[in-house]
Protein backbone atom coordinates (compact mmCIF):
# COMPACT_ATOMS: atom_id res chain seq x y z
CA UNK A 1 0.00 0.00 0.00
CA UNK A 2 1.31 3.46 -0.85
CA UNK A 3 2.61 5.55 2.06
CA UNK A 4 0.65 8.52 0.69
CA UNK A 5 -2.81 6.92 0.83
CA UNK A 6 -5.72 7.60 3.20
CA UNK A 7 -4.47 5.10 5.79
CA UNK A 8 -1.10 6.83 6.02
CA UNK A 9 -2.82 10.22 6.20
CA UNK A 10 -4.88 9.02 9.15
CA UNK A 11 -1.73 7.76 10.88
CA UNK A 12 -0.04 11.11 10.24
CA UNK A 13 -2.90 12.96 11.88
CA UNK A 14 -2.68 10.70 14.91
CA UNK A 15 0.73 12.21 15.67
CA UNK A 16 1.27 14.60 18.55
CA UNK A 17 -0.29 17.99 17.77
CA UNK A 18 2.76 20.09 18.54
CA UNK A 19 5.40 21.99 16.65
CA UNK A 20 8.88 21.34 18.08
CA UNK A 21 11.44 24.13 17.87
CA UNK A 22 14.72 22.49 16.88
CA UNK A 23 16.43 25.81 16.24
CA UNK A 24 14.74 29.20 16.82
CA UNK A 25 17.15 31.41 14.88
CA UNK A 26 18.00 34.89 16.26
CA UNK A 27 14.44 35.51 17.50
CA UNK A 28 11.26 33.47 17.10
CA UNK A 29 7.99 34.46 18.72
CA UNK A 30 4.34 33.45 18.54
CA UNK A 31 2.21 36.28 17.14
CA UNK A 32 -1.40 36.84 16.20
CA UNK A 33 -3.07 40.21 15.55
CA UNK A 34 -2.42 41.43 19.08
CA UNK A 35 -4.38 43.06 21.92
CA UNK A 36 -6.11 46.11 20.44
CA UNK A 37 -8.34 48.29 22.57
CA UNK A 38 -6.47 47.95 25.87
CA UNK A 39 -4.09 50.92 25.66
CA UNK A 40 -6.17 52.83 28.23
CA UNK A 41 -5.15 50.09 30.69
CA UNK A 42 -1.48 50.42 29.75
CA UNK A 43 -1.50 47.22 27.66
CA UNK A 44 0.39 47.54 24.36
CA UNK A 45 -1.27 46.32 21.18
CA UNK A 46 1.61 44.02 20.21
CA UNK A 47 0.83 41.39 17.55
CA UNK A 48 2.63 40.67 14.29
CA UNK A 49 4.90 43.55 13.32
CA UNK A 50 3.97 42.96 9.65
CA UNK A 51 0.29 42.13 10.10
CA UNK A 52 -0.56 41.77 6.39
CA UNK A 53 2.15 39.12 6.05
CA UNK A 54 0.69 37.08 8.91
CA UNK A 55 -2.83 37.49 7.52
CA UNK A 56 -1.66 36.18 4.15
CA UNK A 57 0.20 33.23 5.68
CA UNK A 58 -2.97 32.24 7.55
CA UNK A 59 -5.14 32.49 4.45
CA UNK A 60 -2.68 30.35 2.50
CA UNK A 61 -2.60 27.74 5.26
CA UNK A 62 -6.40 27.60 5.47
CA UNK A 63 -6.74 29.48 8.77
CA UNK A 64 -8.73 32.51 9.90
CA UNK A 65 -6.60 35.62 9.43
CA UNK A 66 -6.27 36.16 13.19
CA UNK A 67 -4.80 32.73 13.98
CA UNK A 68 -1.43 32.69 15.74
CA UNK A 69 1.68 31.90 13.73
CA UNK A 70 5.44 32.22 14.06
CA UNK A 71 7.32 35.48 13.54
CA UNK A 72 10.96 34.73 12.68
CA UNK A 73 13.49 37.55 12.86
CA UNK A 74 16.26 37.00 10.28
CA UNK A 75 15.14 33.40 9.76
CA UNK A 76 17.57 30.67 10.72
CA UNK A 77 14.85 28.45 12.23
CA UNK A 78 14.28 24.69 12.12
CA UNK A 79 10.87 23.28 13.09
CA UNK A 80 9.85 19.63 13.57
CA UNK A 81 6.20 18.82 12.78
CA UNK A 82 4.94 15.99 15.02
CA UNK A 83 1.82 15.62 12.89
CA UNK A 84 1.29 16.11 9.17
CA UNK A 85 0.16 19.61 8.30
CA UNK A 86 -0.26 22.30 5.71
CA UNK A 87 1.90 25.37 6.26
CA UNK A 88 2.84 28.60 4.51
CA UNK A 89 5.66 31.14 4.79
CA UNK A 90 5.33 34.83 3.94
CA UNK A 91 6.90 38.18 4.81
CA UNK A 92 10.63 38.71 4.32
CA UNK A 93 11.46 36.30 1.46
CA UNK A 94 13.64 33.45 2.70
CA UNK A 95 14.53 29.95 1.46
CA UNK A 96 12.24 27.28 2.92
CA UNK A 97 12.79 23.52 2.82
CA UNK A 98 10.93 20.41 4.00
CA UNK A 99 13.26 17.51 4.84
CA UNK A 100 15.95 19.14 2.73
CA UNK A 101 13.78 19.75 -0.34
CA UNK A 102 12.87 23.26 -1.42
CA UNK A 103 9.36 24.40 -0.53
CA UNK A 104 7.50 27.34 -2.10
CA UNK A 105 7.29 30.80 -0.55
CA UNK A 106 3.98 32.72 -0.45
CA UNK A 107 2.26 29.41 -1.16
CA UNK A 108 0.94 26.48 0.90
CA UNK A 109 3.12 23.38 1.26
CA UNK A 110 2.54 20.00 2.89
CA UNK A 111 4.72 18.73 5.73
CA UNK A 112 4.64 15.01 6.59
CA UNK A 113 4.46 13.79 10.18
CA UNK A 114 7.96 14.06 11.61
CA UNK A 115 9.01 16.44 8.84
CA UNK A 116 11.63 19.12 9.41
CA UNK A 117 10.94 22.61 8.03
CA UNK A 118 13.94 24.94 7.79
CA UNK A 119 13.73 28.66 7.09
CA UNK A 120 16.93 30.38 5.98
CA UNK A 121 17.97 34.01 6.30
CA UNK A 122 15.99 36.47 4.16
CA UNK A 123 17.85 38.36 1.43
CA UNK A 124 15.73 41.45 2.15
CA UNK A 125 13.50 42.44 5.01
CA UNK A 126 13.61 41.22 8.59
CA UNK A 127 10.55 39.19 9.57
CA UNK A 128 9.31 35.96 8.01
CA UNK A 129 6.00 34.40 9.09
CA UNK A 130 5.10 30.71 9.24
CA UNK A 131 1.46 29.71 9.60
CA UNK A 132 0.31 26.12 10.23
CA UNK A 133 -3.19 24.89 9.46
CA UNK A 134 -5.06 24.85 12.78
CA UNK A 135 -2.94 27.71 14.15
CA UNK A 136 -0.57 27.79 17.11
CA UNK A 137 -2.42 27.54 20.41
CA UNK A 138 -0.35 28.50 23.45
CA UNK A 139 -2.46 29.81 26.32
CA UNK A 140 -3.87 33.26 25.44
CA UNK A 141 -3.21 36.25 27.69
CA UNK A 142 -5.77 39.09 27.62
CA UNK A 143 -7.33 37.58 24.53
CA UNK A 144 -4.14 37.18 22.48
CA UNK A 145 -1.38 34.62 22.01
CA UNK A 146 1.12 37.29 20.97
CA UNK A 147 4.50 37.62 22.67
CA UNK A 148 5.02 41.23 23.78
CA UNK A 149 8.74 41.81 24.25
CA UNK A 150 8.25 45.12 26.08
CA UNK A 151 5.67 44.15 28.70
CA UNK A 152 6.43 40.42 28.87
CA UNK A 153 2.82 39.47 28.20
CA UNK A 154 2.17 36.29 26.26
CA UNK A 155 4.50 33.36 25.59
CA UNK A 156 8.23 34.05 25.90
CA UNK A 157 10.50 33.99 22.84
CA UNK A 158 10.94 30.42 21.64
CA UNK A 159 14.00 28.35 22.48
CA UNK A 160 15.38 25.07 21.18
CA UNK A 161 13.35 22.17 22.55
CA UNK A 162 10.13 24.14 23.01
CA UNK A 163 6.93 22.38 21.92
CA UNK A 164 4.23 24.74 20.65
CA UNK A 165 0.70 23.25 20.63
CA UNK A 166 -1.29 23.22 17.40
CA UNK A 167 -5.01 23.74 17.12
CA UNK A 168 -7.42 21.23 15.60
CA UNK A 169 -7.61 21.13 11.82
CA UNK A 170 -10.95 22.46 10.65
CA UNK A 171 -12.67 22.81 7.33
CA UNK A 172 -14.50 20.54 4.89
CA UNK A 173 -13.13 17.19 3.80
CA UNK A 174 -9.90 15.54 4.84
CA UNK A 175 -7.48 17.54 6.95
CA UNK A 176 -4.77 17.01 4.33
CA UNK A 177 -7.01 17.94 1.42
CA UNK A 178 -4.98 20.23 -0.89
CA UNK A 179 -5.74 23.90 -0.41
CA UNK A 180 -7.36 25.89 -3.20
CA UNK A 181 -4.71 28.63 -3.54
CA UNK A 182 -1.43 27.71 -5.21
CA UNK A 183 0.56 30.94 -4.86
CA UNK A 184 0.07 34.58 -3.86
CA UNK A 185 2.44 36.94 -5.71
CA UNK A 186 3.84 39.54 -3.32
CA UNK A 187 6.42 42.20 -4.23
CA UNK A 188 9.73 42.06 -2.38
CA UNK A 189 10.58 44.82 0.11
CA UNK A 190 11.91 47.89 -1.75
CA UNK A 191 15.65 48.51 -1.72
CA UNK A 192 15.17 52.14 -0.56
CA UNK A 193 11.76 52.42 1.11
CA UNK A 194 9.74 55.60 1.30
CA UNK A 195 7.50 56.04 4.34
CA UNK A 196 4.59 58.47 4.10
CA UNK A 197 4.01 60.68 7.13
CA UNK A 198 1.44 63.10 8.47
CA UNK A 199 2.39 65.99 10.81
CA UNK A 200 2.42 64.83 14.41
CA UNK A 201 0.60 66.32 17.39
CA UNK A 202 3.78 68.02 18.65
CA UNK A 203 5.34 69.36 15.45
CA UNK A 204 5.20 72.83 17.07
CA UNK A 205 7.97 71.70 19.44
CA UNK A 206 10.40 71.72 16.53
CA UNK A 207 12.18 74.47 14.64
CA UNK A 208 10.53 75.88 11.54
CA UNK A 209 11.38 73.63 8.64
CA UNK A 210 12.05 70.56 10.80
CA UNK A 211 9.31 68.54 9.10
CA UNK A 212 10.69 69.63 5.72
CA UNK A 213 14.15 68.55 6.88
CA UNK A 214 12.76 65.15 7.89
CA UNK A 215 11.21 64.63 4.47
CA UNK A 216 14.22 65.82 2.47
CA UNK A 217 17.00 63.87 4.21
CA UNK A 218 18.06 60.24 3.88
CA UNK A 219 18.03 58.27 7.14
CA UNK A 220 19.71 54.96 7.91
CA UNK A 221 18.15 52.23 10.05
CA UNK A 222 20.29 51.81 13.18
CA UNK A 223 21.35 48.48 14.67
CA UNK A 224 19.46 49.17 17.91
CA UNK A 225 16.05 48.51 16.29
CA UNK A 226 13.53 45.90 17.40
CA UNK A 227 9.81 45.18 17.72
CA UNK A 228 9.41 48.21 20.00
CA UNK A 229 10.73 50.68 17.45
CA UNK A 230 13.03 51.45 14.54
CA UNK A 231 15.84 53.86 15.37
CA UNK A 232 17.32 56.05 12.66
CA UNK A 233 20.72 57.63 12.13
CA UNK A 234 20.70 60.87 10.16
CA UNK A 235 20.41 64.64 10.46
CA UNK A 236 19.09 65.55 13.94
CA UNK A 237 15.82 67.46 14.08
CA UNK A 238 16.12 70.79 15.91
CA UNK A 239 13.70 71.57 18.73
CA UNK A 240 12.57 74.97 19.96
CA UNK A 241 11.41 73.81 23.40
CA UNK A 242 13.47 72.36 26.21
CA UNK A 243 12.33 69.70 28.63
CA UNK A 244 9.89 66.92 27.95
CA UNK A 245 6.14 66.50 27.79
CA UNK A 246 4.05 64.85 30.46
CA UNK A 247 3.49 61.30 29.27
CA UNK A 248 0.76 61.10 26.63
CA UNK A 249 -0.73 58.39 24.46
CA UNK A 250 1.35 56.91 21.66
CA UNK A 251 0.26 55.12 18.49
CA UNK A 252 1.98 52.67 16.20
CA UNK A 253 3.82 54.67 13.56
CA UNK A 254 4.61 57.65 15.81
CA UNK A 255 7.97 59.28 15.08
CA UNK A 256 9.11 60.25 18.56
CA UNK A 257 12.19 62.45 18.82
CA UNK A 258 14.43 62.12 21.92
CA UNK A 259 16.92 64.84 22.96
CA UNK A 260 19.57 63.71 20.43
CA UNK A 261 17.18 64.74 17.64
CA UNK A 262 17.13 61.38 15.84
CA UNK A 263 13.65 59.91 15.36
CA UNK A 264 12.37 56.57 16.61
CA UNK A 265 9.47 54.93 14.75
CA UNK A 266 7.18 52.99 17.09
CA UNK A 267 6.25 49.44 16.04
CA UNK A 268 4.00 46.72 17.49
CA UNK A 269 5.49 46.48 21.00
CA UNK A 270 5.75 50.24 21.63
CA UNK A 271 4.74 51.64 25.03
CA UNK A 272 1.24 53.06 25.32
CA UNK A 273 2.57 56.43 26.54
CA UNK A 274 5.68 58.53 26.05
CA UNK A 275 7.12 61.93 26.90
CA UNK A 276 9.23 62.76 23.85
CA UNK A 277 7.49 64.96 21.25
CA UNK A 278 6.13 63.31 18.11
CA UNK A 279 7.00 65.25 14.95
CA UNK A 280 5.10 63.01 12.54
CA UNK A 281 3.19 59.74 12.24
CA UNK A 282 3.82 57.12 9.55
CA UNK A 283 0.63 56.14 7.74
CA UNK A 284 -0.98 52.85 8.70
CA UNK A 285 -0.50 51.53 5.16
CA UNK A 286 3.28 51.91 5.47
CA UNK A 287 3.68 50.24 8.88
CA UNK A 288 4.31 46.81 7.26
CA UNK A 289 7.11 48.38 5.21
CA UNK A 290 8.60 49.85 8.39
CA UNK A 291 8.35 46.45 10.11
CA UNK A 292 10.64 44.96 7.45
CA UNK A 293 13.38 47.62 7.69
CA UNK A 294 16.73 46.03 8.42
CA UNK A 295 19.80 47.77 9.88
CA UNK A 296 21.73 49.71 7.28
CA UNK A 297 18.72 50.32 5.03
CA UNK A 298 18.41 53.84 3.59
CA UNK A 299 14.97 55.33 4.15
CA UNK A 300 13.19 58.47 2.99
CA UNK A 301 10.14 60.04 4.57
CA UNK A 302 7.59 61.75 2.35
CA UNK A 303 4.64 63.99 3.24
CA UNK A 304 1.31 62.25 2.77
CA UNK A 305 -1.43 64.49 1.35
CA UNK A 306 -4.30 64.90 3.74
Amino acid sequence: MSGDGPVQEALDLAGEAVLEVVRPGPLATVQDLGRPGLAHLGVPGSGAADAPALRLANRLAGNPEDAAGLELTFGGAALRFRRAAWAAATGAPAPVSVDGRAAPFNAPFRVPAGGLVEVGAPARGVRTYVAVRGGLTPEPVLGSRSADLLSGLGPPPLAAGDAVPLGPVTGPGLALEPLRVDVAPVPEPPAEPRLRVLPGPRDDWFAAGALAALTSAVYTVADASNRVGVRFDGPPLDRVRDGELPSEGMVTGALQVPPDGRPILFLADHPTTGGYPVIAVVTTADIPVAAQLRPGTKVRFTTHPR
